[in-house]
């Protein structure tokens, strides 16, 4: 028999199964899943700001009467009364809650205020709720002000016992004057705080003028007012993003550049950018500087202290500190964009992104309705005590009869019907009198009495007034709001900049710096320091610049500026581009980086010549490269022809079979040109003697080349410096010979010839001195740098390298190795 009720009962439970297509199933499960969470956990409401937990957390602690005034509870009865009454979640969701409102580096106007450990800008956690206390802080105690006042709905709590409220009054604008963040389903906000005079201002013109766009209210409102200040730039961007309602929004932190002493330089930051962790900013500081990635830094300091925030940033002697501050803004989050996104529910369901204006707008709608629910109240309680008050005037006017009266009847009841019946009152009003005590028959009484009634007659009529009129209604919010600036206004943190930084690209990273860059036969590249050779006595040996392999040797070694473009000329004739700060950095003694890592050439092609120039030159697009070939011939192009150099390369000579381009140098047009071969025969002639030629041109005689004879340097004698005419009489042309030895020779001992010539002597060649590898012409340059192709390098001063005639053979200004010989030299 039990079987059977048993069968019975599971049959009847099967039949109210459902079939459903678990695709359906999952689909709707998860949209209501996805609504839970944007309505009742990640999403602000745009009326006061707040998430349900923010607001369970505030009306608990209005509940138990922790305002502002009171003393301090612990945060673990607080976390307790949300928990238990609204709020059936973790505790610790709860805590983290209520600890970011009392964080004043989280919100611009804390609503909670905390006593203990609540965390710090450090990343810190808080101490436990069991350590901390905390209450109202008086903006807190304020979104909560009127709420007895029937001025919002409640619902019933999770379990029914209770009641919450689905909103706060929020006198103010609470959503943009501390901001949210928050992660829904498919969604997610990220509003900054502001300012909360400019913010009301914003409001007020709001009110009377509702058709102005986001654009007008920008008279008042900056942008964000973050509570860890900071700057925000290009104001432009700024107005787009809040018509918009979403965009990023460029920040930095606060910065100064401080000069202890002479070239040495601080870098102090006294405010960062919003929700950067002061710890991890200086370990990302760090982390640049152990990588290299940031060179420059002597020492990291934390000074923060109960006063604020200050970090210093010692840098080393000599940096430029702009370009160390260029690299912390690029690499850290010293300058971080914010990513605004004004989504918040409306009407408590409708997730929507808002601009500026509907933000407001929205704001003052509700507060319109709680305004006009507060009047109805306050319109029934005053008529209420009006109508009480009535009463009593009446009994007092009538004080002997009305006590006869009640002395006449048998109990209270009918002591109530009986004044009802006499006096023309109504239940309560008889009621009132009945409760009356004997002091307030007193004359004194009954004048107060009246002048309440008159009071409240008064109110009445007010109350009225603003609810016949809608005009009435926005007149006390604009009051209202005006209260709250005149309360709790404070000053603007975070500064505006009107226009956006300029952008910063690699090169201002870069230190503008001199810089040696070595080429070798095998194609290895590398930029050093001038400064890690150390001057040493002509003739000695020098010290080692360069691991070469045994098959290797240096082949290219010259001056130029880190922020300069190298120009490589190869054997095919054609000319590719990089800037110098590309090539990498090495030791004195590191092989380098293979070229081809750095341009798109063959394995092949041959780089013969190298050209550094500035890149404002480049741009100017005036002045000509002049190209020399060692077979002698010259070929002059305009600069503008290289002004887009493609990656894969550019044409830039027609070089014939069995010749190969040894030098290239920048002209104005109106210079000199000298030629230097290796058997020590020079010319020098007018560059105006070389007629422009397109980029796929040969190019004309230079120079007559003896049998065995090549050309190996060319230099421009520039006529003109900074518009003024350089005495030529003051210039030397150094040469170098392969087996070291060197000399200077005025370059008055030239004489201007025609091109196309023989020339002259310029140095006398002998089996000891070995051929010529090296001219170069002398303007202010105080050291010399020799390189052999070996890798040994000396430095010294060029004034220890005597001047003497053309046809002498100079000095040692090396010491080679057996089977070494000099590759090349620079002068700086």
């Amino acid at each position: 028999m039990a079987n059977k009720d048993l069968s019975k009962e599971l049959n009847k439970g099967f039949e109210q199964i459902k079939k459903q297509e678990i695709t359906k199933e999952l689909k709707e499960s998860y949209i209501d899943y996805a609504m839970s969470v944007i309505i009742s956990r990640a999403l602000p409401d745009v009326r006061d700001g707040l998430k349900p937990v923010h607001r369970r957390i505030l009306y608990a602690m209005y509940e138990d009467g922790l305002t502002h005034s009171a003393k301090f509870r612990k945060s673990a009865t607080v976390v307790g009364s949300t928990l238990g009454r609204y709020h059936p979640h973790g505790d610790a969701a709860v805590y983290d809650a209520l600890v970011r409102m009392a964080q004043d580096f989280s919100l611009r106007y804390p609503l909670v205020q905390g006593q203990g450990n609540f965390g710090s800008i450090d990343n810190d956690p808080p101490a436990a709720q069991r350590y901390t206390e905390c209450k109202l802080s008086k903006i807190g105690e304020e979104m909560l002000k009127d709420i007895e006042k029937d001025t919002v709905d409640f619902v019933p709590n999770y379990d029914g016992t209770r009641k919450e409220p689905t909103v706060l009054p929020s006198p103010l604008p609470n959503l943009l004057l501390n901001g949210s963040m928050g992660i829904a389903v498919g969604m997610a906000t990220n509003i900054p705080p502001h300012n909360l005079k400019e913010v009301c201002q914003a409001a007020i013109y709001l009110l009377d003028h509702p058709e102005a766009e986001t654009s007008d209210l920008f008279q008042f409102i900056q942008g964000p007012d973050f509570p860890t200040g900071g700057i925000i730039f290009d104001k432009k961007n700024i107005i787009s993003v809040y018509s918009q309602g979403n965009g990023s929004i460029l920040t930095r932190g606060k910065t100064e550049i401080i000069e202890k002493e002479k070239e040495k330089f601080q870098i102090v930051i006294t405010e960062i950018p919003y929700q950067v962790s002061k710890a991890d900013l200086i370990r990302q500081f760090a982390t640049l500087v152990q990588e290299k990635r940031v060179e420059g830094i002597k020492n990291i300091i934390d000074e923060s202290d109960k006063e604020g925030l200050r970090i210093t940033i010692e840098l080393q002697r000599g940096v430029i500190p702009q370009q160390i501050l260029n690299s912390l803004y690029k690499f850290s989050d010293l300058e971080k964009p914010f990513h605004l996104n004004l989504l918040a529910l409306v009407d408590g369901i409708q997730p929507k992104i808002l601009s500026l204006k509907e933000a407001l707008f929205y704001y003052l709608e509700f507060r319109e309705k709680v305004i006009t629910r507060r009047t109805k109240f306050d319109l029934e309680a005053a008529k209420k005590r009006a109508h009480i008050l009535e009463g009593l005037v009446k009994a007092l006017d009538k004080i002997d009869a009305v006590i006869a009266t009640i002395r006449k009847s048998k109990d209270r009841a009918d002591a109530r019907v009986n004044l009802m019946k006499n006096f023309d009152l109504t239940e309560i009003q008889a009621e009132a009198i009945l409760e009356i005590k004997l002091h307030q028959l007193a004359r004194l009484e009954k004048e107060k009495i009246e002048a309440e009634l008159a009071q409240k007659l008064k109110e009445i009529k007010e109350l009225s007034e603003i609810l016949k009129d809608k005009k009435e209604v926005k007149r006390v919010v604009k009051e209202e709001l005006q209260k709250e600036i005149e309360t709790f206004k404070d000053q603007r943190r975070t500064k505006v900049v009107e226009i956006a930084p300029g952008q910063i690209e690699e090169i201002d990273l870069v230190p503008k710096e001199e810089a040696i860059i070595t080429l070798t036969y095998g194609g290895y590249i590398k930029r050093i320091n001038p400064k890690i050779f150390h001057a040493q006595l002509r003739g000695g040996k020098g010290m080692i610049g360069i691991e070469v392999q045994a098959e290797d040797l240096v082949k290219h070694f010259f001056l130029a500026n880190t922020h300069d473009l190298l120009f490589f000329f190869t054997d095919s004739g054609k000319v590719f581009r990089i800037k110098v700060y590309e090539v990498p950095e090495g030791s004195r003694t590191s092989r380098g980086k293979g070229i081809m890592n750095l341009l798109e050439i063959s394995p092949e092609e041959k780089i013969l010549s190298i050209l550094t120039l500035s890149k404002e030159k480049i741009e100017s697009g005036s002045g000509y490269l002049v190209m020399a070939t060692k077979n002698g011939i010259i070929k002059k192009t305009p600069l503008r022809d290289f002004e887009n150099v493609r990656r894969t390369g550019l044409a830039a000579i027609n070089l014939k079979e069995g010749d190969q381009l040894c030098s290239v140098r920048e002209s104005s047009g109106n210079d000199e040109i000298i030629l230097v071969t290796k058997l020590g025969q020079s010319i020098r002639f007018k560059e105006s003697e070389i007629r422009p030629m397109g980029r796929q041109a040969a190019g004309i005689k230079g120079i007559r080349l003896r049998k065995g004879d090549e050309v190996i340097e060319m230099e421009v004698i520039r006529s003109l410096k900074g518009g003024q005419k350089i005495d030529q009489e003051k210039r030397c042309l150094l040469v170098l010979t392969e087996n070291g030895f060197g000399k200077k020779t005025g370059l008055e001992e030239y004489r201007r010839q025609r091109r196309g010539g023989s020339g002259i002597k310029t140095a006398k060649i002998t089996k000891k001195t070995g051929n010529l590898v090296k001219a170069q012409l002398l303007t202010q340059e105080e050291e010399l740098i020799v390189i052999s192709q070996k890798g040994q390098v000396l430095k010294t001063k060029i004034n220890s390298v005597p001047e003497t005639s053309r046809a002498t053979q100079g000095v040692r200004i090396i010491k080679l190795k057996e089977g070494d010989k000099v590759a090349s030299a620079i002068c700086i």
